[in-house]
C-alpha cells in the first residue's frame, strides 16, 4: 500500500515542496483512493462496452447551406490588398 515515504517520493519526482503534515494528508487521501480503485476492480465488467461517456452524446448541429453574400464587391473592397475578384494574402510556405 501507500506510505508517508512514497508520498516523499512522489513528491519530490513531480517537484513539489510539501509540509509533513500535507504528505500525511496526502498518504491518508492517496490510500483511500487505491482501496476504492481495488474495490473497483472487483467488479466483474465483461458484459459491459467500453465507452468515453457514461451517457450517449450527440452533437447538434445544422446542415451548412450555402448563402452567397450578396455584395461581393463591399467584401473585397475591405481587403488590405486584392487581385482581380480575390483576396491577395502574403506568402507563408516556401517565401524564400
Amino acid at each position: 500500500m501507500i506510505d508517508r515515504e512514497l508520498v516523499h517520493k512522489v513528491a519530490l519526482l513531480a517537484r513539489l515542496e510539501l509540509t509533513p503534515e500535507e504528505e500525511a494528508q496526502f498518504t491518508t487521501q492517496l490510500g483511500s483512493i487505491l482501496d476504492y480503485i481495488e474495490q473497483l476492480n472487483e467488479l466483474d465488467v465483461s458484459d459491459v462496452l467500453p465507452t468515453a461517456r457514461a451517457i450517449d452524446v450527440s452533437n447538434v448541429t445544422r446542415e451548412d447551406e450555402l448563402h452567397p453574400y450578396p455584395d461581393r464587391e463591399a467584401i473585397l473592397k475591405g481587403a488590405p490588398e486584392q487581385e482581380g475578384e480575390f483576396f491577395k494574402v502574403p506568402k507563408i510556405l516556401n517565401a524564400e
